[in-house]
């Protein structure tokens, strides 16, 4: 009879270590309007965590996500319920809060000329005299997969890569904010660019129903609120009429236009604009009823107006597609115009593309924010981390748009309630004459067919900049947008 031999015990599964924050503070000061502020900086990344289940108890806390974020906090303030707290973010989907935060925000920017071009590398960043952190706190926030933020090991990234979730994951990081620092007592405002917009006007209906949070204002830096007014597809003739007036906007810039038009720039907005809604939209809703005298007249005026050939607009149908115009406004003299910007001009390979090679006016930018950043995180603000800091990530596409499949996304209607529910809520709108991303008449329109109450139609203000989707690189703008935000922010 032989012993038995041991029974085997299965092999342990190591755990997973449990995610932490990790958080650095140091503390600084900068001169603004002659006065010397002192302030603190947190730096790093908050875990975010959700409530568990089983069998319909609760079971404990899960971690989901890793956010990364940069605050700004002033010291010589005794009552935090009288100092406004303001949470930024940037678009994309997939961009991370460094346009915003250096460079109009915070107290550190990047350094251009004053036209917005970069200077040669190394880049630079300097006191910011025209940050907001004189009026307000600053918190800066990047979304799952965007700066340093991350799903949390065994957690995939994908879930947060969409409208709903996106918007949840950021309202419960500010939820969570608020709560932890006390600011539950301060005013609060949301400030967002491009897609942070459509984010922003979410996070206004999500705040208040989820967390009872009514904030006090939100600025919109290039809206986009309804996306059918964006999107060239067969069938929408919508962003062909409102893409229109910034063509014009950009065919002035270029010195493109007949001598009388060239003359003043908001001469030329104006007669476009007034096209655009009369005489083009009404040609535009008869199609193939379009009668030939009638095409010939419209096809005259819209050469006038944008600067194009007879010929290229009746090949167009009459229709101008935003990358389209972007190669052919230039092509005799082989450049191309940004879409983000269309003052800054790109050279293409191929001069008889259809569309351009790259967007010269992301490229103008893209550079020195991103070694502007990653310099001033690690030496100024102390936060080490070997991740790469993903100023514009394009991994997270495809964006899910689930809640809105087989219709434009539009967020304004979540807009309109939470200003019908909080009617102490007020939003700005800033536009940028230049812009061919958010262009400024799309954004008038979707404000005027909001649906808001009349009573509470003053709560809505609109600014305009003789510069593009991202108006503060020009210094002119940056002066202006810091005016109107201030004012916006200390408004009663």
């Amino acid at each position: 009879m032989t012993d038995k031999e041991p029974e085997k015990k299965p092999a342990e599964t190591p755990s997973k270590p449990e995610p932490k924050d990790e958080l650095v503070e140091t503390r600084h000061t900068i001169v603004l309007n002659g006065k010397e502020i002192k302030y603190t900086t947190i730096t790093g990344r908050i875990i975010l965590k959700e409530e568990t289940e089983k069998d319909g108890e609760t079971e404990g806390e899960k971690a989901k996500a890793s956010i990364f974020f940069v605050a700004y906090t002033l010291d010589d303030t005794n009552d935090k319920s009288k100092r406004p707290v303001t949470f930024s973010f940037n678009g994309g989907p997939g961009s991370s809060s460094v346009w915003l935060h250096l460079g109009v925000l915070g107290p550190r920017r990047l350094l251009m000329d004053e036209t917005g071009n970069p200077l040669p590398p190394p880049h630079q960043l300097v006191d910011n005299d025209f940050s907001l952190l004189e009026q307000t706190d600053l918190v800066f926030i990047d979304p799952v997969s965007t700066g340093y933020s991350r799903a949390v090991i065994g957690e995939k990234a994908r879930q947060f890569h969409g409208l709903k979730k996106d918007i949840e994951s950021v309202g419960d990081f500010i939820y969570l904010y608020v709560s932890r620092y006390q600011r539950w007592s301060s005013p609060k405002f949301l400030i967002g660019e491009s897609y942070g917009t459509t984010r922003a006007s979410g996070l206004s209906g999500y705040l208040q129903d989820r967390h009872g949070m009514y904030l006090n204002g939100i600025m919109l830096v290039s809206a986009v609120l309804d996306f059918s007014t964006l999107e060239f597809n067969p069938g929408n003739d919508m962003p062909y009429i409102l893409f229109l007036p910034t063509y014009t906007a950009t065919a002035w810039y270029h010195k493109r236009l007949a001598s009388d038009l060239q003359a003043d720039l908001q001469t030329a907005i104006n007669e476009s604009r007034e096209f655009a809604q009369g005489e083009y939209a009404a040609a535009l809703m008869k199609g193939a009823n379009l009668g030939v005298e009638e095409r010939a007249r419209i096809r005259s005026k819209l050469s006038r107006l944008t600067g194009l050939s007879e010929t290229y607009i009746e090949r167009a149908n009459l229709r101008i597609v935003i990358f389209r115009f972007c190669k052919e406004l230039l092509r005799e003299q082989g450049r191309t115009v940004g879409r983000l910007d269309s003052r800054f001009q790109g050279i293409d390979r191929d001069p008889l593309g259809v569309e351009f090679e790259f967007d010269p006016s992301m490229a103008n930018i893209m550079g020195p924010y991103t070694s502007g950043f990653n310099a001033y995180v690690r030496e100024e603000l102390k936060y080490l981390s070997d991740l790469p800091y993903e100023i514009l990530n394009g991994k997270v596409w495809p964006w899910s748009y689930a809640e809105h499949e087989n219709q434009y996304v539009y967020v304004a209607e979540t807009l309109r309630q939470a200003m019908t529910i909080n009617p102490y809520l007020r939003v700005h709108v800033a536009n940028g004459y230049f812009d061919l991303a958010t262009p400024f008449m799309a954004t008038e329109y979707t404000f005027n067919h909001l649906g808001l109450d009349e009573s509470l139609q003053h709560n809505i203000s609109m600014s305009y900049y003789e510069a593009g989707h991202m108006m503060y690189i020009h210094n002119p703008s940056l002066a202006k947008l810091k005016t109107e935000l201030s004012s916006f922010i200390q408004q009663k």
